[in-house]
């Protein structure tokens, strides 16, 4: 858990450029299509497109960009359709990927992913392969500089969060999945602005990697996340707090 916490956090520090802000506007708003495109345009009954509003609200996308994401999600705006894909593979040292995208063209993701995976030393694998090491979970994440402690832990518990812990610069929340909800609202109601919240894949465990094979996966981490069907990365890495280092500073 915290190495992907790690890497949420190293991903809204790094997307300061206007090729980065653009890459990430185009993968929120696919999030906002698709959610609006399952359940509706109105995010008061869309509990999903209501979360992939606030975390583009969170990352300062133009309203605008949010109103024709949620129009083309419910085709009163043309625009291509996307599909929901999970991939599963490993990186050097034996860690896991487990790779959310979104697509409009399955069979060209797929192949793209396979090919970066092989050229950076890892590999594509089948299905279920490694999404038994991982579980469903709610993580909120809360900048630690505006909150109190006290007051967020309290307000999270209160709702039936599982707990909170400090990383870095932010506190997480971590809730079970039907739990998420309910423990951003009662965040909210105590006043406590949320950075950004999802319903992550979380690893039962983690592996430790270091050396070479933890630039590698970090390298893995970067090019995936640089890819436009690539919605999330999650893996069981355990890497040094000097790696991750390394990879924000640049």
């Amino acid at each position: 858990m915290a190495g992907h916490s790690k890497w949420a956090q190293i991903k809204r520090q790094k997307a300061v450029n206007d090729k980065a802000r653009g890459r990430l506007f185009a993968k929120l708003g696919r999030e906002i299509a698709v959610a609006a495109r399952v359940a509706g345009g109105d995010p008061n009954f869309n509990p999903r497109l209501r979360l992939a509003v606030d975390n583009a609200k969170a990352q300062n996308m133009p309203n605008d960009n949010i109103d024709r994401a949620i129009k083309r999600g419910t085709g009163d705006l043309p625009g291509a359709s996307f599909e929901e894909i999970a991939y599963e593979g490993y990186a050097p040292g034996g860690v896991a990927l487990y790779v959310e995208c979104l697509t409009d063209n399955a069979n060209r993701t797929v192949a793209e992913l396979r090919h970066l995976l092989d050229k950076k030393g890892g590999n594509l694998g089948q299905s279920g392969s490694v999404a038994w090491m991982f579980e469903r979970k709610g993580q909120i994440y809360l900048d630690a500089g505006c909150c109190d402690e006290e007051a967020a832990l309290e307000a999270a518990l209160v709702a039936g969060a599982e707990n909170l812990e400090r990383d870095g610069d932010a506190f997480v929340v971590t809730t079970a999945a039907g739990e998420f909800h309910a423990v951003q609202d009662s965040l909210r109601a105590a006043g406590l602005p949320i950075e950004e919240a999802e319903l992550a894949m979380v690893p039962n465990s983690t592996i430790k990697v270091t050396g070479r094979d933890a630039e590698k996966v970090l390298d893995i981490f970067e090019a995936l996340d640089e890819h436009d069907d690539v919605q999330r990365v999650y893996s069981n890495a355990d890497l040094e707090e000097a790696d991750w280092a390394v990879l924000g500073s640049s």
